[in-house]
């Protein structure tokens, strides 16, 4: 009847050939469909389980008592007996024959106790060959059974949409409310019609779906608009009518596979970072960023609360990214009396993840629902948007590295290294305004810590410095070649108040020469508002420093309000890192008294060549 569009009446074979519905015939997705009639006759039964074992859904069809009984007593257990696990659409056919009893009652007697102790039936229907009577309608079950499953969204047992799905559909309410009042508006539900079916709602259709809400759930719909517990319903009513493509039209257009997880390629885009460049936030990634905290910040004081973050968050595995919880947010970042994480902060952190781990950042985009047009189709989404390559950073070879370009990123790293108690950690918190309490005991640091602020350079340019403290990691970092090279600058700092404190960065930078050489330096002596002493070292701090060729060392008090002019300085070197690159071998060709007698060679070349010049003049006239 499919195939002649009519009922055949003359007899036919037992088992048809296979047949193809091309993709051209209004099949869902635009997917081909291939048809195989099988024969339940004992001698066809190994053709029978390799068919069923090929199959992607299964047509059960049973026209009478004895038909009705083998589904439950046979079929269905064959089924399972096969190890096969896909969906079933139970026929009720020739129901021509059966036209005085009512459609109701027969799903009441008949295919509800299937259904109910069967899982696997996806769908029931009444069919009838010679009337015609929805025969197209049960292969098109049969396509939607695969292309648009209900059994990952709805557990018809029990009547409800399972927890997966729920979860998705939370995470989209939260992603079309867009001003976060916990109601999706007239605009809103708009939005969100043309971002998903790309076709607007009348005025009556909004209205029917707001009585239909109305009518199970009267609170789920306000002057406001919509609550999320009506969002929740109104699809699960859309599943109890069989509408469950409607779901997957939905669930698609936000990313989702048939697993009710995010698309891989959706959370991480193919994305690659050249070797010396770095991934920073776009401007179209700080403004998404900055509209965030905006929206999430209820109470409009500046500051993020843990009830705000665990809010904006929401729509995210876990909460906070995991790399923010090892940096222990928000005490790695810039926060406010209150200890709320600060819009500075906010826009610090993010810089920060993006530069040690980009990866991460576009995963939270797509979380989020970084998009360029809310109510644009998603094929127009891409997190890429909100990323930026910066420039390759040039490392020169080390005869020319003293002449190295200015760097142009905006995003800069700096490891501070030094000996035990020299202050390291409590210049990372004066970095975050956040000086450490006076303390007499001394605690080390065993864990890599992190502190990242935007500094403001002389002429207004801004830029978001990360100082990486290594704790009991430093020899494992320094030994690491790819580690090194994320680094801008060596901050090496030492108590100018103790005599050993020195001597543990000289012996730092011989035991790591190859990799710490390699990387543009500042010498940072702390505690400066204690009395100095002369350091029990071979060569003094400002000697060492004239050996290398670089700056003396600063020295600077977390007591002193002048403590952030270092911050500056530690910026502008990593901009202009050429004069801050240590003097090795090669390099006495390019400098000092190299230098002076690389001008006087050439001097006389010139002169010698303005001699010959003469000469030959002289000789011609």
């Amino acid at each position: 009847s499919l195939v002649k569009d009519t009922f055949v009446t003359s007899k036919i074979q037992p088992t048809l050939p296979q047949i193809t519905i091309p993709p051209s015939i209004g099949t869902p997705d635009n997917v081909s469909t291939t048809i195989v009639d099988t024969s339940a006759l004992p001698h066809e039964r190994a053709t029978l389980n390799k068919e069923i074992k090929k199959s992607n859904v299964i047509l059960l069809v049973y026209s009478d008592p004895y038909s009705y009984e083998r589904a439950a007593l046979f079929w269905m257990p064959h089924f399972r007996s096969l190890g096969v696990n896909v969906p079933v659409v139970l026929c009720a056919n020739k129901s021509d024959q059966t036209s005085s009893t009512p459609t109701d009652q027969i799903v009441e007697d008949e295919i509800l106790p299937l259904m109910a102790e069967f899982k696997e039936i996806d769908s029931c229907i009444r069919t009838s060959a010679r009337e015609h009577q929805s025969i197209n309608e049960v292969f098109f079950l049969c396509q939607k059974a695969v292309t648009d499953p209900i059994a990952p969204l709805f557990d018809s047992k029990d009547s409800s949409l399972k927890p997966a799905c729920v979860s998705a559909l939370q995470r989209i309410f939260y992603l079309c409310d867009q001003d976060q009042d916990g109601y999706l508006s007239d605009k809103e539900i708009h939005d969100f019609q043309i971002k998903c079916f790309d076709k607007p709602l009348s005025d009556l259709d909004l209205s029917n779906i707001k009585t239909s809400i109305q009518r199970h759930l009267p609170d789920s719909v306000t002057e406001k608009g919509i609550t999320q517990s009506g969002f929740i319903l109104l699809n699960k009513l859309f599943a109890e009518k069989g509408r469950h493509e409607t779901i997957w039209l939905i669930l698609r257009t936000f990313h989702y596979t048939d697993s009710l997880s995010l698309q891989s390629s959706f959370l991480s885009p193919k994305f690659d970072v050249p070797v010396n460049s770095s991934a920073e936030l776009s401007p179209a990634g700080y403004r998404f960023f900055v509209d965030l905290f905006l929206l999430h910040d209820k109470d409009n004081d500046g500051g993020l609360s843990p009830s705000e973050l665990s809010a904006l968050f929401a729509p995210t595995p876990g909460g906070l990214p995991v790399q923010w919880q090892e940096n222990d947010f928000p005490s790695c970042t810039v926060r406010n009396d209150a200890n709320y994480v600060t819009l500075q902060g906010w826009l610090a952190q993010w810089s920060m993840t993006t530069f040690t781990s980009y990866r991460t950042t576009l995963a939270y985009l797509a979380y989020l629902g970084f998009d360029s047009s809310p109510s644009t189709s998603s094929s127009h989404t891409s997190t890429l948007e909100a990323l930026t390559i910066t420039k390759p950073r040039k490392r020169p070879s080390r005869p020319r590295r003293r002449r190295a370009p200015p760097v142009s990123r905006t995003v800069l790293q700096a490891f501070v290294l030094g000996a035990p108690n020299s202050g390291k950690s409590t210049l990372l918190s004066t970095f975050l305004s956040r000086p450490s309490p006076p303390s007499q005991t001394y605690s080390p640091s065993l864990q890599p810590r992190n502190a990242v602020n935007t500094v403001e350079l002389p002429g207004g340019k801004q830029v978001t410095l990360i100082l990486s403290e290594l704790g009991d990691h430093e020899p494992s970092i320094l030994d690491n070649a790819a580690k090194i090279a994320q680094c801008d600058i060596l901050l090496y700092t030492y108590d100018s108040s103790d005599a050993d404190s020195f001597a543990y960065v000289v012996n730092l930078r011989e035991k790591y020469k190859d990799h710490l050489d390699d990387l543009p330096l500042l010498f940072v002596a702390t505690k400066a508002d204690r009395d100095r002493v002369r350091q029990d070292c071979e060569t003094q701090p400002e000697e060492y420093a004239a050996e290398l060729g670089v700056q003396k060392p600063l020295h600077v008090s977390v007591a002193w309000e002048s403590v952030s002019e270092l911050f500056v300085q530690v910026a502008e070197v990593g901009l202009n890192p050429g004069s801050a690159y240590p003097k090795g071998e090669g390099d006495r060709d390019w400098d000092g008294e190299g230098t002076i007698g690389y001008w006087v060679a050439a001097g006389a070349v010139c002169v010698v060549a303005a001699a010959v010049v003469g000469i030959w003049r002289r000789m011609s006239t």
